[in-house]
């Protein structure tokens, strides 16, 4: 948490208008596992990654991405953790503060973390207050994180003006195929 608070203070000093955020983040699993987190406004992105994962039990040191979202939780552009395009432009959570990428209440993220295991979790800003506090703190937890991460079934939208189509092959398993010939 050391390195978290340090970060928040830096950060936090930087910015002329402060506001706490309070911010709902939810596991997608079938139980219930919630965290309720408090952050000032001026955080880049990096700071609220590890402020999620600590909360949730993990070190933090796992590749993680947020992704903008609609009301309706459809998954949008990524913000990753770390640059890993080629533009001039970087683009890492480092580049992103709070105030600018949820500026209001209801806004929401997907935050993924660990790109293998794929723990997902849903972001939303549920409160913004004049309070300030000194570091990010976790007002509510509610149940515990399982030992495995939820599995995930994904399913590619349909392609438009797919030349391969739905229509079966008419190969029927080898029976042309001359195995004698090679």
């Amino acid at each position: 948490m050391v390195k978290v608070h340090i970060f928040y203070r830096i950060f936090a000093a930087s910015n002329q208008q402060l506001f706490m955020y309070k911010i709902r983040v939810i596991l997608d699993s079938k139980e219930d596992v919630i965290r309720t987190i408090c952050v000032n406004n001026s955080i880049h992105l990096e700071v609220l990654h590890f402020t999620i994962a600590k909360s949730f039990g993990f070190n933090g040191q796992q590749m993680a991405s947020f992704y903008r979202t609609d009301a309706e939780w459809n998954q949008g552009e990524e913000i990753p953790l770390f640059d890993m395009g080629d533009e001039d432009v970087e683009q890492s959570m480092k580049n992103y503060y709070l105030q600018d990428t949820l500026p209001k209440t209801n806004e929401k993220l997907i935050y993924v973390y660990d790109f293998l295991n794929l723990w997902t979790f849903y972001v939303e800003v549920i409160d913004i207050n004049s309070d300030v506090i000194d570091a990010p703190n976790i007002l509510l937890s509610v149940g515990e994180i399982p030992a495995d991460a939820p599995e995930k079934e994904f399913k590619a939208a349909p392609i438009e003006n797919d030349i391969f189509g739905e229509e079966e092959d008419s190969f029927d398993d080898y029976d042309e195929f001359d195995y004698n010939a090679y």
